[in-house]
């Protein structure tokens, strides 16, 4: 076996490991953001505090964060895809020559 092929298997595995054992492990808790508990810091620290700023579009619903979310998230996979294949292709085309 190659080097390069069990140091893709070697990271594959590791990234089945990160996203296999929170989920095993961590039981009965919700997963906010960073602002729902910035938020919740800000009421503890001042109740009377009100909010200067407010959000510019108001979404219609928490499906559509995660419709957003996952298109960011599909976009980047994206755009490191095409980069990997491009380093890939330049070295295997520069051996070529």
């Amino acid at each position: 076996m190659k080097k390069n092929t069990r140091l893709v298997i070697a990271l594959l595995l590791l990234c089945v490991v990160i996203a296999v054992v929170p989920l095993l492990f961590v039981h009965g808790t919700e997963f906010g953001g960073a602002d729902g508990k910035a938020e919740d810091a800000i009421t503890q620290i001042n109740p009377d505090y009100e909010p200067w700023v407010s959000s510019l579009i108001e979404l219609p619903g928490g499906e559509t964060e995660t419709l957003l979310f996952c298109v960011q998230t599909a976009i980047g996979s994206g755009i490191l895809a095409f980069g990997f294949g491009y380093l890939a292709a330049k070295k295997k085309y520069e051996k070529a020559q």
